[in-house]
């Protein structure tokens, strides 16, 4: 079933492929820092040493976070 107003498909295309935004620096950062809190956890059972590594690259990454962000304000 094919709708009479093209232009109906072509707004709904641009809905659609919104969802495929591109995500901002800032949010692939704070992705990153996620995963490597969680592994950081992850290991923190069974390797001390290799936790705080994770932890320690954790917390760089926050700051670059926070750089960036003071920097958009």
């Amino acid at each position: 079933m094919q709708p009479k107003n093209k232009s109906f498909v072509t707004v709904e295309n641009k809905i659609m492929f919104g969802l495929f935004k591109k995500k901002s620096q800032i949010e692939v950062l704070m992705e990153k820092y996620k995963k490597l809190m969680e592994e950081s956890f992850r290991l923190s059972k069974s390797d001390r040493k290799a936790a705080d590594a994770k932890l320690l690259e954790a917390e760089e990454m926050m700051k670059e976070i926070e750089n960036l962000s003071a920097g958009k304000e």
